[in-house]
């Protein structure tokens, strides 16, 4: 009995041994990093660590952006200077401080101050931005010779490299409690996010921010003890993720040559307010975009920024919107391209004027349309039914968002890749449109219309393509770290419900665009171009908003002849009235550069 009573003790021993080891090495599985994605901080030894050391982030993990040439974007490498807290202990020779001072042209109180005042780890910033600052060889050289305590040099990646302005198109991060924890609340509940960790607040990193979020950040920690001062022996320590396939890499269609000159040129010009916008004539990708005022990323809402992209915000447009008023006059039969019309220089019925005082007397619908007259489109609108203005430029791209979106994507949800495109709008009822009067100004681009600079370049790409109207893309691919292919962002088309213009239509617009560069308005500004150009010129009026200031428009295309290559808006907001539309300038020196961006890529390819 008693030999049958030790058999089951010992059956029911061992089972229970091989219950707990069984556990005991799942627990050790998981926690040296093996059940899964590691993340720091991730297993018992990590978290061990963190406890007892103070922790500096050298890269968030965050994925980065390129150019379409593969160029970065995002995520700018430096040496900088860091320091840990020392709780008020010396931490050397004052004279090696005062070295390190000098070589960052700071008083040493500053940078002895600034010590004395770390509460947790930190960074040397550069001035005015919140951003490592890139140390040099023999700034490098004089804090390693110091030997100061708590002090090194570390590898740190600026998330905005300081070669590159801020863009809109990118947009920025930012910390936003309320937004983390409306998007990533399981993951605060699962301890895999923190709720001040930054998010994407606009452009791409906000579109994206899903994606790009990564797997954990690289960090390094000096190990201290109860007192937080540095163990011996032990000095810093990193922590990174081992998963080789974060942060992933996304591919823009920005091309970092054309941003910047489009960029020059507004510099150059002494722009203030605007944006510009160049898409690829052959699939309406966004070469670039650019907008003004510039977006600094490190200080949201500085005076003299703006973190709102222009590009993307509806204006009225002026008598660029005359292109939509010419093709519903022609699709809907009110009007042919040779019909003769009357401009005296008033449109007496609503005290509509034309900007040329005498008139333009006898005119085609051709030359109407090349000399922007007044008075010539206010009449096709007043005796069109409205319906036509409104069907035509939703056929065109136009009153509604047409940047690149799919309600179902690689993660199985919904994307937009530019959330802060508006509408625009033609009319704001069918009731208002009724009216004559809001008619005739609604059919020179003023009134309630309202146009982005997307959209206007997206429609001379329609143009161009016999009225298919694209979907602009922002984003070619989305790549993991080893530069394998995690998901494809194809070329789409953005269809009307009410279809598309017709290809003779089309035809005409284009030979039309091209008479306002030849003959028309735009005449002086562009005909002797090195390439061949065509377009449209707008000047809105902003009565009622701002008294006394105009918007400022040129869309167009080129070369005009043969293959064109780029569809180009231009956007100067808040000209003061009475002053020259220097859009066709900006235009014609946006095409001028990437002419010579043409001739050099194509010397660089002979080259190879």
């Amino acid at each position: 009995m008693n030999r049958l009573w030790a058999t089951r003790a010992f059956h029911v021993l061992l089972f229970i041994a091989v219950v707990f080891g069984v556990e005991e090495a799942r627990l050790a599985w998981l926690q040296l990093g093996f059940g899964g994605a590691r993340t720091a901080g991730s297993t018992l030894v990590d978290n061990a660590v963190l406890q007892r050391s103070d922790g500096l982030i050298l890269d968030s993990g965050r994925g980065q952006f390129r150019d379409r040439r593969g160029r970065l974007l995002t995520g700018e490498p430096v040496q900088t200077l860091a320091a840990f807290p020392d709780d008020g202990k010396p931490r050397g020779a004052s004279i090696f401080t005062a070295k390190v001072a000098k070589e960052l042209n700071v008083d040493p109180a500053t940078l002895e101050n600034w010590f004395a005042g770390l509460r947790e780890p930190a960074f040397w910033k550069e001035r005015g931005v919140n951003r490592a600052l890139d140390l040099s060889d023999s700034q490098i050289k004089a804090v390693n010779e110091a030997k100061l305590t708590g002090v090194a040099v570390l590898p740190v990646v600026n998330r905005y490299p300081s070669s590159i302005e801020p863009m809109h198109a990118i947009g920025y991060i930012s910390q936003h409690p309320e937004r983390v924890r409306q998007l990533y609340g399981n993951q605060l509940t699962e301890h895999r996010m923190a709720i001040n960790r930054p998010i994407g607040g606009a452009g791409l990193e906000r579109s994206l921010d899903r994606l790009l979020q990564g797997i954990g950040p690289t960090a390094v920690i000096q190990v201290t003890d109860g007192t937080r001062q540095p163990l011996d022996g032990l000095g810093l320590r990193m922590i990174q993720p081992t998963n080789p396939h974060y942060p992933l890499q996304v591919t823009t269609t920005i091309d970092l040559d054309i941003q910047q000159a489009a960029e020059r040129i507004l510099r150059d010009q002494r722009i203030r307010k605007g944006a510009v916008v160049v898409l690829d004539a052959a699939n309406a990708d966004i070469a670039a975009m650019a907008s003004l005022p510039r977006l600094n990323p490190y200080r949201i809402g500085e005076s003299g920024t703006d973190e709102r992209n222009h590009a993307l915000q509806a204006e009225p447009p002026g008598s660029v919107f005359k292109t939509v008023t010419l093709a519903a006059a022609i699709e809907s039969g009110i009007a042919t391209w040779d019909e003769e019309f009357i401009c005296n220089g008033h449109y007496g019925k609503y005290g509509l004027k034309c900007w040329k005082h005498d008139g333009h007397g006898v005119i085609t619908l051709k030359e109407a349309y090349a000399e922007s007259c007044n008075v010539v489109f206010a009449q096709l609108a007043e005796r069109m039914d409205p319906a036509w203005l409104q069907i035509t430029a939703d056929r065109l791209g136009l009153a509604r968002q047409v940047g690149w979106h799919t309600d179902r994507f690689v993660d199985g949800s919904p994307l937009r890749l530019m959330p802060e495109e508006e509408n625009g709008a033609v009319f704001l009822s069918r009731k208002l449109a009724e009216d004559g009067g809001l008619r005739a100004g609604t059919g020179i681009g003023q009134r309630d219309v309202r146009v982005t600079p997307l959209q206007a370049a997206n429609m001379v790409v329609s143009v161009l393509h016999d009225g298919k109207v694209f979907s602009p893309r922002l984003v070619k691919d989305v790549r993991y770290a080893d530069g394998t292919l995690m998901t494809a962002i194809p070329v789409h088309a953005s269809k009307s419900k009410h279809g598309q213009i017709l290809p003779r239509t089309a035809s005409l617009l284009r030979e039309g665009m091209r008479a306002v560069v030849q003959e028309g308005t735009a005449q002086g500004a562009l005909k002797g171009a090195s390439w061949p150009l065509a377009g449209k010129s707008g000047t809105a009026e902003l009565a009622g908003r701002q008294q006394a200031r105009n918007d400022h428009w040129f869309v167009g295309y080129g070369p005009a002849k043969g293959k064109p290559r780029y569809a180009v808006a231009v956007l100067l907001e808040d000209q003061p009235s009475g002053l020259r539309n220097r859009a066709a300038e900006v235009f014609g020196a946006i095409m001028e550069q990437l002419r010579l961006l043409e001739l050099r890529s194509a010397a660089q390819a002979e080259e190879r």
